[in-house]
């Protein structure tokens, strides 16, 4: 499947000098790029956390204390797009047919996984490939992005390339580009999951998907990126930010080289949370794992 990053912009500030006003749908943590280049979390409503160096938070709040701090700032779904200005035209899609490797398999729904991208690591792995400037190179700023809806079978395989898939229109596309930041993967992830939901067109498909993914809250990613962490500790920091999300309702993956890629969290067939099969892989809940925060 395509892969789908807190939100960042220059500041030559120091992060105690930084203070933001937010209104509307966005929460009020920010962040911000110091001069390491690295991201430096702001309240809007506050500069005591901001005026705190990290090494004194260090001192004091050590291993899962430091995550317990991180959970105090859980930062809406909506404000991970909060720096995405939509196209006035999308890109041409191209048809995502089934193949060899990937065929039709139209087997019953089961349960259903939301999966979520890391996007900062999305971008330091896949910048420059081709269908990526939008992401990654178009001045915008994402945190976690949607990677899509995914019917479950009732075993070990899933249903995929149900039906013939029509092109998802180019409004449809342009509204949820600042969802999932990409017009080719909006595509694919109709034709690949979309097709298996009866009744579902991509109109509705999408706005299932994204009403899902602006439910989720998120803990605050630079302070978890500062600690010793693990897929458990941080599968614990997102089931504490979000009511009713346990951490055994979700999958965490990471690349060959331990750094946070994507979140798989289990739904049943009425999309609440669920605990999610043993068979569905993801990290060990000790296995180590570290958060990239970007460089722009």
């Amino acid at each position: 499947m395509n892969r789908s990053p807190s939100i960042f912009w220059p500041d030559q500030r120091r992060p105690d000098q930084r203070r933001f006003a937010e209104k509307g749908l966005l929460a009020p943590i920010m962040s911000a790029i110091g001069r390491s280049g690295r991201a430096v979390t702001i309240s809007a409503d506050s500069t005591s956390r901001a005026s705190m160096p990290v090494s004194g938070l260090r001192r004091g709040l050590a291993g899962t204390s430091l995550v317990a701090a991180a959970l105090a700032l859980p930062v809406a779904a909506q404000a991970q797009t909060y720096q995405c200005s939509a196209p006035s035209s999308v890109e041409r899609v191209r048809p995502d047919l089934l193949s060899d490797s990937q065929p039709k398999r139209d087997i019953p729904i089961g349960s259903y996984t939301l999966a979520i991208t890391w996007a900062p690591q999305y971008c330091r792995d896949n910048g420059s490939r081709t269908g990526s400037t939008f992401q990654c190179a178009a001045g915008n700023r994402f945190g976690f992005t949607l990677h899509g809806l995914w019917p479950d079978g009732i075993g070990k395989d899933w249903p995929q390339y149900c039906h013939d898939a029509e092109f998802v229109p180019p409004p449809v596309i342009k509204a949820h580009l600042c969802t999932t930041p990409s017009a080719q993967l909006l595509q694919h992830e109709w034709a690949k999951h979309g097709t298996c939901m009866p009744g579902y067109r991509p109109a509705k498909y999408f706005a299932q998907s994204a009403a899902l993914y602006g439910k989720l809250k998120f803990p605050n990613m630079d302070a978890l990126s500062r600690t010793s962490l693990t897929a458990g500790r941080f599968a614990a920091a997102m089931a504490s930010a979000n009511p009713g999300l346990k951490a055994d309702m979700m999958r965490v993956t990471a690349t060959k080289q331990g750094w946070l890629d994507e979140v798989w969290i289990c739904l049943d067939r009425r999309f609440r949370y669920r605990r999610c099969p043993v068979h569905q892989g993801g990290l060990a809940v000790g296995a180590p794992l570290e958060i990239w925060r970007g460089s722009r």
